[in-house]
């Protein structure tokens, strides 16, 4: 690859070339990600005795409140690409939580809540609850609200929904 640059046309490799750092101070991606991994190992931890991480307890959570959805309309709720989802439905189909049948046309996969995925989310969502507690005693009750509604804001802010 020829590589012909004015002035200023440097790229990100050329920054770091010349030594010079970025700064992620304000980066959102380097933020977000560390106050999840804060929050998910909170929530990893409470529910742990139910054999679940924090995300596969949302996917379940999503299931048991909506009832069967279209593979697509639960990548939509989660915001995860079909790819992603589909990765991780399997290891919760092989353990008898969800079932992934096809609708007749072949081309729409449907997700659903076994029994025994509806008993573990009423099983764990206590022990989610005590997670929940535990955030917002550290985060305060009344800034738990603004900071969701900032994060959804975001969320359709960045996928231009809003």
């Amino acid at each position: 690859m020829i590589r012909a640059y004015t002035r200023i046309m440097i790229d990100k490799h050329d920054i770091v070339l010349q030594g010079q750092q970025p700064d992620i101070s304000l980066c959102a991606h380097a933020n977000l990600r560390q106050a999840t991994r804060v929050v998910s190992q909170i929530y990893d931890a409470a529910l742990k005795p139910c054999g679940l991480k924090a995300t596969q307890f949302t996917l379940l959570a999503v299931l048991a409140k909506q009832g069967e959805l279209p593979l697509t309309k639960l990548a939509e709720i989660l915001v995860l690409d079909r790819t992603t989802l589909t990765r991780n439905l399997q290891p919760l189909a092989r353990k008898g939580w969800l079932t992934i049948d096809r609708e007749e046309d072949e081309r729409v996969r449907l997700i659903s809540l076994t029994e025994e995925g509806h008993d573990l989310v009423e099983e764990a969502t206590p022990l989610w609850q005590r997670a929940q507690e535990n955030i917002v005693n550290r985060i305060g009750a009344e800034k738990l609200p603004k900071l969701v509604a900032d994060l959804n804001s975001l969320v359709q802010t960045v996928q231009g929904r809003s």
